[in-house]
């Protein structure tokens, strides 16, 4: 599947909740199966675990809150190009026999 988003990239989140949308930052993993990604910062969900009683086989962990990016829909983020910081589209072009991607807005390439 292809997918223009990869890790370490910074994107802009456009839709979504609406205290969020407009925030920037960087994916940490793409789930392309999925057509999902896990951004920074966005997106933010808390799990509770219980205290459980503790026996020899059972692995420590900490009881209380959890707090974790959860993934979202690629086509709720935007990628921001690194030269116009502007959320922009990307094209994608052969150059040399390799596929590099391209911003709409400035014509930079973003794999540079």
């Amino acid at each position: 599947m292809n997918v223009k988003i990869r890790k370490g990239d910074r994107v802009q989140l456009i839709s979504g909740k609406m205290e969020e949308v407009g925030t920037e930052g960087e994916v940490i993993k793409v789930l392309p199966e999925e057509r999902k990604v896990v951004v920074q910062g966005i997106n933010l969900h808390t799990k509770h675990q219980r205290q459980v009683q503790q026996s020899q086989n059972q692995r420590n962990y900490n009881p209380g809150r959890l707090t974790f990016e959860a993934p979202l829909p690629i086509a709720n983020v935007m990628l921001v190009c690194p030269k116009c910081k502007k959320a922009t589209r990307v094209t994608l072009h052969r150059e040399a026999g390799k596929t590099v991607r391209v911003c709409k807005h400035c014509s930079a390439l973003i794999d540079a």
